[in-house]
């Protein structure tokens, strides 16, 4: 309306909350149209041997200044590589977004642990994070698309509902497990590969 935005300041205001719409806006739609070809076939694995300990080293790194503002504790540490056989790009896709989740729920010690458990024939990755848990009848929908558990909190960090679907689409694609589950002091989200020894 005419005369809302004389001042500077209110016109700077207004335009960051239209650019920040318009980012959160811009990464639903690309989130929906991953989504929307994992889920219609027409995104096909390219399965490779690569090392997932490289892989999750490289998450934390790009996601390192999201890990300083919220003053995260990132427990991780394995001495030697772990060659799994899957999509690498795909992969790195569910690591971020297990990691991007629990940097938005975490509360108490602020730590996230992240372990590789390597099994007779596969991988168990799991990422958890100290916080609420998530109430038991939520927990099966939360890889339902759009589905919010808390929706004051998922609007403050401008979550779409969207990240935990497109894990479950690709891990889905590699015919493989993904879960989630309340622990002691928090949430601990998994998923297993083909290990490639």
């Amino acid at each position: 309306t005419e005369g809302m935005a004389e001042e500077k300041e209110s016109r700077d205001y207004y335009c960051e909350v239209i650019m920040d719409e318009a980012n959160k806006m811009n990464k639903m739609v690309r989130q929906l149209l991953t989504l929307n070809a994992l889920e219609s076939g027409n995104d096909q694995a390219a399965m490779e041997r690569f090392n997932l300990v490289e892989l999750i080293q490289g998450v934390l790194s790009a996601t390192r200044i999201l890990i300083e503002q919220k003053e995260a504790v990132i427990d991780f540490s394995c001495d030697h590589p772990v060659y799994v056989w899957a999509d690498e790009f795909k992969i790195e896709e569910v690591v971020t977004n297990y990691v991007s989740n629990a940097l938005n729920h975490l509360a108490g010690e602020n730590k996230i642990t992240i372990t590789i458990q390597e099994l007779t024939e596969t991988v168990c990755v799991t990422v958890k994070n100290t916080g609420q848990p998530i109430p038991e009848t939520d927990l099966p929908n939360v890889w339902t698309k759009f589905y919010k558990v808390d929706k004051a909190r998922t609007r403050a960090y401008g979550g779409s509902g969207i990240g935990l679907s497109i894990v479950k689409a690709v891990m889905d694609s590699h015919h493989k497990e993904c879960g989630a589950r309340n622990v002691d002091d928090g949430v601990e989200f998994w998923f297993t590969l083909d290990s490639s020894k």
